[in-house]
């Protein structure tokens, strides 16, 4: 049985190309996909999910894994739709056109939940997350922006949960007329809500 691999390249999937902004990069997506810690016949929500790069390689990957994806471009979207059929993984793979969270299935439970956009509604979307999740689910974010993360920290502080955060910086290699550099990519967090693991609060003597 053939193996399939571990962080796609980009170029293998369909994107918007003048933006190039809608595609989790693949070091970026194995890192993700490394916390969100999927079991087989688990079902992962991918909100945001642009090119869908997370979701299919998740599909991919994971035996049985059942995969919702939101994306509210439609030129996105329609990438979403034909990197489905190229990676062949419709079959376990719903894909969604609309805003997260009101577009999403109502009363839909997911074990795992992989936030890499979210149309400025970052809040919204973790507590319907949340709501969604058993006891010990997971929620894993890219973010880009200080605004995000500033939004990400404020929620989990307030309902208690302390956030894994790693802070990622990319370069590629690039030629430059016989010789090379490095050509840096944005830099972007990427955050671990794990709802197992709730802060204590102490008690006031």
């Amino acid at each position: 049985m053939e193996i399939p691999m571990f962080g796609i390249p980009d170029e293998q999937f369909v994107f918007t190309v003048p933006r190039q902004g809608l595609i989790t990069k693949s070091e970026i997506r194995v890192l993700s996909l490394s916390r969100l810690h999927l079991k087989p016949g688990q079902t992962l929500w991918d909100i945001g999910a642009g090119s869908g790069s997370v979701g299919i390689e998740a599909a991919r990957l994971v035996p049985d894994l059942k995969v919702i994806a939101i994306e509210k471009d439609k030129e996105d979207f329609d990438c979403l739709k034909k990197n489905v059929e190229t990676f062949g993984v419709s079959a376990r793979f719903t894909a969604i056109h609309g805003k997260a969270p009101e577009a999403l299935p109502e009363k839909a439970n997911a074990h795992r939940v992989f936030i890499g956009g979210s149309g400025g509604k970052m809040s919204t979307l973790l507590d319907r997350s949340r709501q969604a999740l058993p006891s010990d689910g997971r929620i894993v974010l890219n973010l880009a922006t200080f605004e995000n993360i500033s939004e990400v920290l404020a929620w989990a502080k307030e309902s208690g949960y302390e956030p894994d955060i790693v802070q990622v910086q990319i370069g590629r290699g690039k030629p430059l007329i016989g010789l090379h550099r490095i050509e840096a990519l944005n830099p972007v967090w990427i955050v671990t809500i794990d709802l197992a693991c709730r802060i204590q609060k102490r008690e006031k003597p």
